[in-house]
């Protein structure tokens, strides 16, 4: 019987809608995390008699076919881009991007990854680096001395050296833009990765065109909304039951026709 076949692969398809709607509740109150979902396609049918077929020598045809579906498969897993929320925070190098682009990241690699979490920090030598401690690109390195650093909306980082009047410039931030974000591949630890799906990075200063700000003592929070990854979860179990049901009762119709030929 094709319904077991059919109701397996929709539990299948339920089990990775979960695993999705749990990852993005546990990456709650992570730093620039963007939610996913995923995305279900039909699969192929099995054509017991075609639609528009001829049904008699006086040339009349079949209205509707008889076309049996085989079940569900898992089109795409997206991030959905929507900006997170806003947090202050008293932190000098901590920085949200209001709007388009990602930081840029060297890797340790020596390839570039792309990421929304502006927590820095600072190396042994001064350098502006993620929690990780991989270096943001272009490399901007803080003097030992500075007692204030200040980052302007454009990226500008600049700080404050004892017995200067002025505020001395360390360096300009830039951000990175790709035509298919969702094409990006997530690396772990924040970080994302060029693909040929996302198109190749576009370097620009924040507040270009094409290109958010950068709002220094602010980090953006998950997008994820719980309540709505609930009542998803929920939905998900219940498809999850219905299509166990579907495989009792194709059981049990078996067992019938077992009974009968015994």
């Amino acid at each position: 019987m094709r319904s077991l076949n059919i109701a397996a692969t929709g539990m299948a398809a339920q089990q990775l809608n979960v695993d999705v709607i749990s990852n993005n509740i546990a990456n709650m109150t992570t730093t620039g995390f963007k939610r996913a979902r995923p995305e279900f396609q039909d699969l192929l049918y099995q054509s017991q008699r075609h639609g528009g077929a001829a049904s008699s020598e006086t040339g009349t045809t079949v209205p509707a076919g008889v076309d049996v579906g085989l079940g569900v498969k898992t089109a795409a897993v997206y991030r959905v881009l929507e900006q997170g929320p806003l947090v202050g925070t008293e932190n000098d190098l901590d920085l949200a991007i209001q709007g388009e682009g990602y930081f840029v990241v060297e890797l340790p690699s020596g390839e570039l990854g792309y990421t929304r979490s502006g927590n820095l920090q600072l190396s042994p030598e001064g350098q502006l680096v993620t929690a990780d401690g991989y270096p943001v690109s272009p490399g901007i390195t803080v003097p030992g001395n500075a007692i204030e650093v200040a980052i302007n909306p454009e990226g500008g980082v600049s700080a404050r050296i004892p017995g200067q009047v002025e505020l001395q410039e360390l360096g300009q931030l830039e951000l990175a833009s790709f035509v298919n974000e969702v094409g990006l591949e997530p690396l772990g630890n924040n970080l994302l990765a060029e693909t040929a799906a996302s198109g190749p990075a576009m370097i620009g200063t924040p507040g270009s065109d094409g290109f958010g700000t950068v709002l220094q003592h602010y980090l953006e929070n998950s997008n994820v909304n719980p309540v709505a990854e609930i009542t998803s979860l929920i939905t998900a179990q219940r498809a999850y039951e219905l299509n166990s049901r579907v495989i009792t009762a194709t059981d049990s119709m078996m067992g019938t026709v077992t009974q009968l030929r015994g």
